[in-house]
């Protein structure tokens, strides 16, 4: 595959980088960018040639949350490698999640090796969420507070499937998830099968797709930015019933107030907070 590298800066107030790269790769993911370094001054964005949009990338630079931040970049591509091979060799170290549940790299390692009472196997494919992230291990740590057994979950963006997978073990009866990207549509529904999960359908599309789903769900899931939550918590809340679970992460504290006043809009509370690194992590409660 032909890559084109993008060499982002970023100019923001001391200390804030950090948090300013964070929410970058982010929103660039949702566009099309599949991997990221961190440089000096900024990051470096791979997208393949094929899926590269300027006028996307340039909306989504145009319409970051962060005040008083400059973004410039210039783009060229990439030198040629077999990136695909490189990212999924690379791997990542096991994540013990509270003693319960380990994510492991199902290339480098077997699910013998792992100690806790549930281990979840994912091979990376490209797509987002290994465990590795602080959002996707909040998520998984805010569902072990739920009482699974015998429940509907959606999983919305669901990239690897991790989480319909973690909710699967936890004894969920059935779980749809989605993603806009086809590539993790496919390496979800892998992740499912070589983790032995029979009972989780992945489509493809935005919220949109919803539409197709009939049936009310108990628990609903979402990774994803600030941005997209909020246009499509009002598509979650049709399909929650009185006392179904949404949790959600993948933005900032900073960005509470906000999902907080969408979610009382649509008759749900707050009734779990977590915070790692300043990314959050909501649980909420449908009341009406």
């Amino acid at each position: 595959m032909e890559y084109i590298v993008a060499d982002i800066k970023i100019e923001c107030q001391d200390g804030m980088i950090q948090i300013a790269r964070d929410l970058l790769t982010d929103d660039l993911g949702v566009v099309g960018f599949e991997c990221f370094e961190d440089t000096e001054d900024g990051i470096m964005g791979y997208i393949q040639k094929d899926a590269y949009d300027r006028k996307k990338m340039d909306e989504a630079l145009k319409s970051f949350i962060l005040p008083d931040v400059s973004i410039t970049y210039t783009v060229k591509d990439a030198e040629y490698k077999d990136w695909n091979s490189e990212w999924e060799e690379a791997g990542f170290e096991p994540i013990d999640i509270n003693g319960a549940i380990t994510v492991y790299d199902a290339r480098h390692q077997d699910a013998d090796s792992i100690k806790t009472p549930i281990a979840i196997g994912i091979e990376t494919r490209q797509a987002f969420g290994t465990g590795t992230h602080e959002t996707t291990r909040m998520v998984i740590e805010a569902l072990l507070n739920q009482k699974l057994q015998g429940k509907r979950v959606l999983d919305c963006g669901c990239g690897t499937g991790i989480l319909g997978i973690a909710a699967s073990k936890l004894g969920a009866k059935d779980i749809i998830g989605y993603d806009i990207d086809e590539w993790s549509t496919h390496n979800a529904t892998h992740n499912a099968s070589i983790n032995n999960v029979t009972n989780m359908q992945v489509m493809l599309g935005d919220a949109s797709i919803l539409k197709e789903v009939k049936e009310k769900f108990d628990v609903v899931l979402a990774n994803i930015n600030r941005n997209i939550l909020l246009s499509d918590m009002p598509v979650f809340a049709s399909l929650m019933t009185i006392g179904s679970t949404l949790i959600i992460s993948g933005f900032y504290s900073s960005d509470v107030p906000l999902l907080e006043e969408k979610a009382a809009e649509l008759g749900m509370e707050i009734t779990d907070i977590r915070t790692d690194n300043e990314w959050t992590c909501l649980t909420l409660n449908k009341k009406k």
